[in-house]
């Protein structure tokens, strides 16, 4: 399965363009829509080409890193979607180990799914306003709302 259009265009959205390597509020650099990793300098500046580029590439390993997190659990493309928004914000690592995951391996239905996203609006300890708002979007997409 691929992440829908509409859902890299909201990814894109919530991750916003920066062209210039910043710290996010978890302190990693990071450049271009919420792009992180070695590549990513103090001082670096890319073009608005390379940000999307850089997302693509971003994007599919999102969706592989989802891919072998779910097995071969039967999503939706809307669940398939928030759970690629949720991963390439908070990563595989962070995916692998919840107990998101969990429900959604033993029951993609589940309602509780709903609060599972809510849990993940921290960021050093601090609530943010852009993750909540994140998290509502993934909530409403993964039940097919959004």
């Amino acid at each position: 399965m691929k992440t829908s259009e509409y859902a890299k265009a909201k990814i894109k959205e919530f991750e916003g363009l920066r062209l210039e390597a910043y710290r996010c509020p978890s302190g990693v650099l990071t450049v271009g829509y919420g792009h992180t990793g070695a590549d990513v300098a103090k001082g670096l500046r890319i073009t608005e080409a390379r940000a999307d580029a850089l997302f693509e590439g971003d994007i599919a390993g999102t969706e592989r890193a989802v891919d072998m997190a779910v097995g071969g659990t039967n999503l939706s493309q809307c669940q398939y979607d928030a759970l690629v928004s949720f991963t390439y914000n908070l990563g595989a690592g962070n995916l692998r180990s919840s107990t998101l995951l969990k429900k959604v391996r033993s029951c993609p239905g589940n309602p509780s799914i709903r609060d599972e996203f809510r849990r993940w609006v921290h960021s050093k300890g601090k609530r943010l306003p852009g993750l909540v708002k994140r998290r509502e979007w993934e909530a409403s997409r993964y039940f097919g709302e959004e």
